[in-house]
């Protein structure tokens, strides 16, 4: 089976940063697309950046200048440095990634558990 596991989330002032992280683990093969989504209090849950293998990425226009994704594909490993964050950023974050699985060999789409972020002073 296979894992997202997200780290890096806080309570941070407006202006500030913070970097999220996300380990995909388990019998992967490969890794074609990984991104992060955010859903706050009462709304649906967008899509915040995405990033296929390690070059073509696609922002929110809202977190566009100010959000950066990439990934270390050794590690299996999806990062957003989010900086001069607004109080608008605040909801819960979720990984995603669409998986090839060793066993059974086929692709899949997968969410991590999410991680908390909220901008306030």
């Amino acid at each position: 089976q296979v894992q997202l596991v997200e780290s890096g989330g806080g309570l941070v002032q407006p202006g500030g940063s913070l970097r999220l992280s996300c380990v995909a683990s388990g019998s992967i093969v490969s890794i074609s697309a990984m991104g992060w989504y955010r859903q706050a209090p009462g709304k649906e849950r967008d899509l915040v950046a995405r990033i296929i293998r390690s070059s073509i990425t696609n922002y929110a226009d809202s977190v566009k200048g100010r959000f950066t994704i990439s990934r270390d594909n050794a590690k299996n490993t999806v990062y957003l440095q989010m900086n001069s964050l607004e109080p608008d950023d605040t909801a819960v974050y979720y990984c995603n990634a669409d998986i090839i699985t060793s066993w059974p060999y086929k692709s899949n789409n997968y969410w991590g558990q999410g991680t908390q972020v909220t901008v306030s002073s």
